[in-house]
């Protein structure tokens, strides 16, 4: 007698299509779920980098303020790629020597600012 060249496989052996289509579904939820949370990462990265920035710009002109003569009016300053807001407000303090400084900087096309860094400043008011 002949032998067949091919055993008989058991009619449970391997996936079905239907087993095969829900794994690749649930394969396609988990890569969404990473997409998602690497677009997450990406945004939360950004915003670090934008407070980072203005945070630099902040201790830029705090710096700038300390030098005599400096203006407090409000400017433009350009820092990696971007153009901040910087304004400055100041306030009295109880010594009539020291002026307290606050220097907010906000994003180019906003007005809410992203960082506010306080300091003093030697008003040089009295005399030795």
């Amino acid at each position: 007698m002949m032998q067949a060249l091919h055993p008989q496989l058991p009619s449970e052996a391997g996936f079905s299509l239907i087993e095969a289509l829900v794994s690749l579904l649930v394969l396609a939820i988990a890569a969404a779920g990473l997409v998602r949370a690497a677009e997450a990462h990406v945004d939360s990265i950004r915003s670090l980098e934008r407070r980072a920035a203005a945070q630099l710009v902040a201790q830029n002109r705090l710096a700038e303020l300390s030098l005599p003569g400096a203006s407090t009016s409000p400017e433009s300053v350009d820092m990696l790629g971007s153009r901040w807001t910087v304004t400055v407000a100041e306030t009295a303090t109880d010594d009539p020597d020291l002026a307290k400084l606050a220097v907010s900087v906000a994003a180019p096309g906003e007005s809410d600012p992203i960082v506010t860094l306080d300091g003093f400043r030697d008003r040089g008011t009295t005399t030795r």
